[in-house]
């Protein structure tokens, strides 16, 4: 199966195709994603049977402010295929979608760790990455740069966005 062949297998059920860089890309609303997903695993032809990624990015002053992204694989026809959901700044969550591919579930709480956005029903969104009191969410357009302190023999170097200009 060709990228031209995938892009017009799914274009005739979803209104938002993009075909950039060699990649096909569906844009979905939340309420469709559960949706999208089981017929993109299940379609004939179209066959996304891997959820290899999940994850999402931030960006300041836009609407949507994230976007959330799901990297699917087709083993049998050897494609891939991105999904895409936009969410607001003040209502980042999303259904779990540990119940169609179980792998999602590592890579839901990455992200929730990472980002702040709230997989709803997941069986255990916790964070995996950093400490469970961590304040905030690193992957956030609008965190600190900083981190922590660094220590050397002698001396101590601040984090980056405390560092003064000399």
């Amino acid at each position: 199966m060709s990228l031209e062949d995938l892009a017009a297998a799914v274009r005739d059920r979803f209104d938002d195709v993009l075909v950039a860089r060699g990649e096909v890309t569906v844009i979905v609303d939340r309420d469709a994603l559960l949706e999208a997903l089981t017929w993109l695993r299940e379609a004939p032809g179209v066959r996304m049977d891997f959820l290899s990624s999940v994850t999402a990015t931030h960006w300041l002053d836009r609407a949507p402010a994230f976007w959330v992204d799901y990297e699917l694989r087709s083993l049998p026809l050897q494609q891939r295929l991105r999904v895409k959901v936009g969410l607001g700044e003040d209502d980042a969550s999303v259904p779990s979608v540990t119940q169609i591919f179980p792998t999602a579930n590592w890579h839901e709480r990455e992200t929730y760790d990472m980002y702040g956005i709230d997989f709803a029903g997941h069986p255990a969104l916790t964070r995996i990455l950093l400490p469970a009191d961590w304040p905030g969410h690193p992957g956030r357009k609008d965190e600190p740069l900083g981190g922590v302190p660094t220590w050397y023999v002698g001396a101590t170097v601040p984090p980056i966005d405390e560092r003064g200009m000399a």
